[in-house]
């Protein structure tokens, strides 16, 4: 087997001092080549431009394994876009590998890479990029842009999180944004569009999301005050979020999302941009190994 490693030195566990570890599993069973980023988008530039690879193997978190399935797909070679992709997962939470059931460990991911099926999953598209896990718009979208600038994240991913969504508490005038579907039209504060279950980690928000399926799952908050959202975070963290009278859930293919004012999003928790945004389902659109 020919397998190329991409490695995201910048990830949350510490992925540059594992490289040696990685590359010697890997070669025990491939001939191996290995890229090292360094900067973001090196990983998309890689994928996009990558040919005559059996495997691509990502050994960072889900932000770098976004850029490798963005830069597949951009690709012009059909044969590009085909090329497996295995997780090695050494991010800060690592989502999708929880999605997947991923071993969070070196050798058992690796393990993983040559015992594992070739499958097909869909993908959510915004604006024309690809997501696997979701869209957050509103709060979440807020914290992650707060975490982008905060050297916290140097020291530890999960506590820039937090410390930024207390900071986006304290000032937490959101906007009322407007969902347009086939099938119905919604408003609310805060709204998660879900191609997976997990989200940050072993929290789940849009609970009846699979990657297998070829739907989107969106999850409204419509509470505005910073009591509301705290008893959203609360109900997330007790898996009773669906429960409350003022949260909407619906399944589409395709929706629309407004604002008349600024409203940020994030993708797999990444900063994307400002509303408005459109968001579809790509069926079957790249190959995970798992």
């Amino acid at each position: 087997m020919n397998a190329s490693l991409v490695v995201n030195p910048a990830a949350g566990r510490n992925s540059f001092a594992s490289l040696n570890r990685i590359q010697s599993l890997l070669q025990k069973k491939s001939s191996l080549s290995t890229y090292i980023t360094d900067k973001k988008g090196d990983a998309f530039d890689f994928a996009h431009t990558l040919k005559e690879t059996d495997r691509l193997v990502v050994a960072g978190g889900d932000g770098t394994i976004n850029e490798v399935i963005n830069g597949l797909l951009s690709s012009p070679d059909q044969e590009t876009r085909d090329i497996p992709v295995s997780i090695i997962p050494v991010g800060t939470v690592n989502v999708l590998a929880k999605e997947l059931g991923i071993p969070e460990d070196i050798n058992g991911a690796v393990q993983r890479i040559f015992s594992g099926s070739v499958k097909k999953i869909s993908l959510g598209r915004i604006n024309g990029r690809y997501f696997s896990l979701m869209a957050g718009i509103g709060f979440d979208a807020d914290t992650v842009l707060g975490v982008k600038h905060d050297f916290i994240k140097k020291i530890s991913g999960r506590l820039a999180h937090v410390v930024s969504g207390v900071k986006v508490l304290t000032r937490y005038h959101p906007s009322l944004i407007k969902i347009i579907t086939h099938e119905k039209e919604m408003e609310g504060y805060t709204a998660i569009i879900g191609n997976a279950r997990c989200y940050a980690g072993n929290h789940y928000v849009t609970l009846r999301a699979s990657v297998s399926e070829h739907l989107l799952d969106i999850c409204v908050f419509k509470g505005r005050t910073r009591l509301d959202m705290l008893r959203f975070v609360s109900g997330v963290l007790r898996q009773k979020h669906l429960e409350f009278n003022d949260v909407e859930y619906a399944k589409t293919s395709e929706l629309e999302v407004t604002s008349e004012n600024e409203v940020h999003v994030q993708i797999d928790g990444e900063y994307f941009g400002t509303l408005p945004v459109k968001i579809n389902v790509v069926k079957n659109a790249v190959n995970l190994v798992w």
